[in-house]
């Protein structure tokens, strides 16, 4: 099932009763996606436009380019260079690309037993970090060579962790229980 307004809504009507709700507006709902990726020591134009091509067949959206603020002489790094790339998702391409990440992207990820608890944080956000970007289709058959790691914030309403943790649940994403954890 994908994620939509509908799900949430379940979502709200099963939390309602744990989390003490008296109106559809308290319950918890997905504000946004953030995908981010840097494009660490690759100063070539080429390389920054083919990552940047591949993060916006992966979403589905062009990305804005994020630059340096500050020189840093050790990191021969100067002001205004071009650091990362992120897109925010919102609306119907937000849902899309959840819905791909979760039952298409995740599972072909190398080793995948699940989502830790622990990437949400107390704020009741998620963020998940991906070594491949090869796990997403549109890129799989690709040169292996330009592979990146990408960042996935979704942001919630949430306003803790528990809720977060039980509306994620809900909505289907693969969380495994941290036994080291202590709550």
């Amino acid at each position: 099932m994908s994620i939509s307004k509908q799900r949430q809504q379940e979502a709200y009507a099963a939390l309602a009763e744990t989390f003490g709700y008296t109106s559809p507006m308290q319950g918890p709902r997905i504000n946004k996606v953030v995908v981010s990726t840097g494009v660490g020591k690759k100063r070539d134009k080429k390389q920054i436009e083919l990552i940047s091509d591949r993060l916006s067949k992966i979403t589905g959206q062009k990305p804005s380019e994020r630059a340096a603020t500050m020189s840093i002489a050790s990191f021969k790094l100067r002001e205004g260079e071009i650091v990362g790339l992120q897109v925010t998702l919102r609306g119907t391409r937000m849902y899309d690309f959840l819905d791909k990440l979760i039952h298409v992207a995740l599972p072909r990820t190398r080793d995948f037993r699940g989502l830790s608890a622990k990437s949400i944080d107390e704020m009741g956000n998620m963020t998940v970090g991906l070594k491949e970007s090869t796990i997403f289709p549109e890129t799989s058959d690709e040169d292996l060579k330009d592979v990146f790691g990408l960042a996935v914030t979704i942001v919630t309403t949430a306003k803790s962790k528990a809720e977060a943790e039980a509306f994620f649940r809900h909505l289907g994403m693969p969380l495994i229980v941290d036994s080291s954890v202590k709550r």
